[in-house]
């Protein structure tokens, strides 16, 4: 990506560079837009590196030409020992996976990449931060003509500025650590030994009211971990968790039943979906239909006019997200239709059914994709000796 820009074989770079001293002398940098560390990363269950002594000796695998890389060449030269081995062939993802498996000892990875795919690879944890927080930027090429750079100034400052970049934000790490190792661990032994026996009663129900199948799975886990015969305390029954009132107007006879309890959850979500305003688009229409169907539609509603009085914007799930809590708050819940509400719950409820979804998602894939083969010539390892 970098020689591209060096090259004049691109104009911009928009894929998460890290702005470091090296790369600023080749390279011109937007405004920053997110802040991440590089983190060593180790498996779960083997001994943790805390230092940078601790990688000496050991397999330690990254990215070629990376701001990882940068860091360890900088690194070398105080610890001589220090060696790795470089990819061009692989992804981030990729080498995390390898430590996941136990196939190499460390990998650095970007917090955020951290962050993202522990979801998925329970196994891998953070030995220590390699470097202190460091910002990424879009990238382009120094030039007299500075009208590119002005532009991508101007259009972070609009974003910045109207919210844009925290719903983005929001969007893709708002969810992320919901999931614990065990958390984890037990969800994907369930989709094993109990999705199966109800996946095509999903499929079914998914088919008929339009959602994703997933997202319709990941609700069920979240509300029963699909145990047909879950109960609470507050009288909700089945793998959907269904009221008696809402069983009686989505026309379930017995909310024990598998199939019926997913069709009706099912239904039910598409009750909420008509009405919720058509101008709201996805993903935040998922997301606080998500919210309706736990906390109740009325009091999602309440949310989103105290959303609006605060000065946010009640179309957006980043903005509802921050009022829901005060639901339980007399301050606010007195002043709305529906009153006192536990605004919290909802709030949990739809950043675990999103990270439900997206570890099914990825469950499915991995299913459907080979593991990527190592390359058997483009890593390059390097040494003390060879500098």
């Amino acid at each position: 990506l970098l020689s591209s820009i060096i090259e004049g074989k691109a104009h911009i770079t928009a894929a998460g560079l890290t702005i470091t001293p090296n790369r600023e002398t080749r390279i011109r940098f937007g405004p920053s837009y997110h802040e991440i560390t590089q983190q060593v990363v180790y498996r779960s269950g083997s001994l943790r590196p805390k230092k940078v002594d601790d990688l000496i000796g050991k397999r330690l695998e990254i990215l070629a030409d990376s701001s990882h890389e940068e860091e360890l060449q900088r690194l070398q030269k105080q610890y001589t020992g220090l060696s790795w081995t470089a990819h061009r062939e692989l992804e981030s993802s990729d080498l995390l996976q390898m430590v996941q498996d136990g196939q190499i000892d460390f990998t650095i990875a970007d917090s955020n990449e951290v962050a993202v795919n522990r979801r998925f690879m329970p196994n891998i944890r953070v030995g220590f931060d390699l470097t202190k927080p460091q910002q990424l930027a879009w990238a382009m090429a120094h030039k007299d003509d500075t009208s590119l750079y002005e532009a991508i100034r101007d259009f972070f400052t609009v974003i910045k500025k109207n919210g844009t970049l925290a719903q983005l934000k929001e969007r893709h790490y708002g969810h992320i650590g919901r999931l614990n190792f065990v958390d984890t661990r037990d969800f994907k032994r369930h989709i094993k030994d109990r999705l199966p026996k109800y996946e095509a009663f999903f499929r079914a129900a998914a088919e008929e009211t339009g959602f994703d199948w997933q997202l319709l799975a990941a609700i069920g886990y979240q509300e029963s971990h699909w145990r047909p015969n879950a109960k609470s305390p507050t009288g909700v029954r089945g793998i959907m968790m269904l009221t008696k009132n809402t069983a009686k107007q989505m026309q379930v006879e017995d909310r024990l039943n598998p199939e019926q309890s997913i069709f009706g959850g099912s239904r039910y979500l598409k009750y909420l979906d008509t009405r919720i305003p058509p101008r709201i688009e996805n993903p935040d229409r998922t997301w606080l239909i998500l919210a309706g169907y736990n906390v109740g539609f009325g009091h999602l509603e309440d949310a989103r006019i105290i959303t609006e009085r605060d000065g946010g914007n009640p179309d957006k799930w980043a903005d509802v997200k921050q009022h829901l809590p005060l639901l339980s708050r007399k301050k606010w819940y007195s002043t709305v239709r529906h009153g006192y509400a536990r605004g919290q719950e909802p709030v949990n409820y739809v950043d675990n059914v999103r990270a439900y979804h997206e570890l099914l998602k990825w469950t499915e894939r991995q299913k459907q994709e080979p593991p990527p083969e190592q390359p058997s010539h483009p890593a390059l390892a390097i040494s003390p000796e060879a500098l």
